[in-house]
């Protein structure tokens, strides 16, 4: 089999990219001479690495089980500019969705470039949904989600508990109750995350849970927008405790109690099939045993 290295970069770069045409530019080659590339590549492995769906390429099942693989040899080639197998240093790639990354990852990486001077953190912050596919396509080497999620391309590690809390502002019909009735749950005017965050799927599942709809009245894809809409009486908001420490200490926001089901785990994620570098299997041990200083559980 006669593979070259061009061949398998530009392979990597169109599963990050999920573009021909912006891996050709990556790679500083034509779209034809990449596309030729691809084709000569598939010969050589005897299958089919992508299938067309739309105007996007997609992997294949085969594509899949040899990109992890792929991105072992790439590893492998570049862990040569280091003095040693050991070596912890270099560049970092982290996504993590929009809680973990806001409240936790400054922390942590923190922590972790104080051990490891060398390590250039790069964090990335999106929802769950995209966290996982950055996982999936090599643009991040860990991901750190809020929500449940499912991929068969990743490994799960339950990291940290949290807790959503229910808040409104000052003057909110139920502020002055501190509390509001499972009666009157579903008929609040809710403002909460996007779908796809980890923290609408938490929220759905409690509602889910009770058999109930609630009333979506704002879907924000920012945790300050909910807070500031809360806050201006546009309805009940529902985000990590952690998001609102801050405002509920102030006054400026009033927690809720209620009886929904609102405790979650962190999850952390890596690729399966595939064996770490040295700073990414430093990272992660370092992160399972590392616990914030803003939380006492597990």
């Amino acid at each position: 089999m006669n593979v070259t290295l061009r061949q398998l970069k530009l392979f990597d770069a169109i599963c990050r990219l999920q573009s021909l045409t912006l891996a050709a530019d990556e790679q500083a080659i034509s779209q034809s001479a990449a596309s030729q590339s691809l084709k000569e590549l598939e010969k050589q492995l005897g299958y089919a690495l992508f299938r067309k769906a739309g105007r996007v390429l997609a992997l294949t099942e085969a594509g899949a089980l040899a990109l992890p693989k792929v991105r072992q040899v790439l590893s492998n080639l570049d862990s040569l500019r280091f003095p040693s197998d050991q070596f912890v240093g270099g560049e970092l790639k982290v996504c993590a969705s929009e809680t973990i990354a806001s409240y936790l990852m400054p922390q942590l990486l923190a922590a972790f470039v104080a051990c490891y001077p060398k390590v250039v953190p790069k964090l990335d912050i999106d929802n769950t949904e995209r966290v996982v596919h950055q996982v999936e396509s090599g643009q991040a080497s860990v991901g750190f989600i809020e929500g449940p999620a499912y991929s068969a391309y990743t490994q799960q590690e339950a990291w940290l508990r949290d807790e959503l809390t229910v808040f409104a502002g000052a003057d909110f019909f139920w502020a002055a109750k501190r509390a509001i009735p499972d009666g009157e749950l579903a008929a609040q005017p809710w403002i909460v995350r996007e779908l796809g965050s980890g923290t609408r799927a938490v929220f759905d599942h409690a509602f889910a849970q009770r058999q109930e709809t609630p009333q979506i009245k704002l879907s924000l894809t920012r945790q300050e927008a909910i807070k500031q809409s809360a806050r201006a009486g546009l309805g009940v908001g529902c985000l990590s405790r952690m998001a609102v420490a801050d405002e509920l200490a102030a006054g400026s926001l009033v927690e809720l109690r209620t009886s929904l089901q609102l405790t979650r785990r962190f999850s952390l994620l890596s690729l399966k099939q595939s064996t770490p570098s040295a700073l990414v299997k430093h990272f992660l041990d370092f992160a399972r045993q590392w616990r914030p200083r803003s939380l006492s559980g597990d």
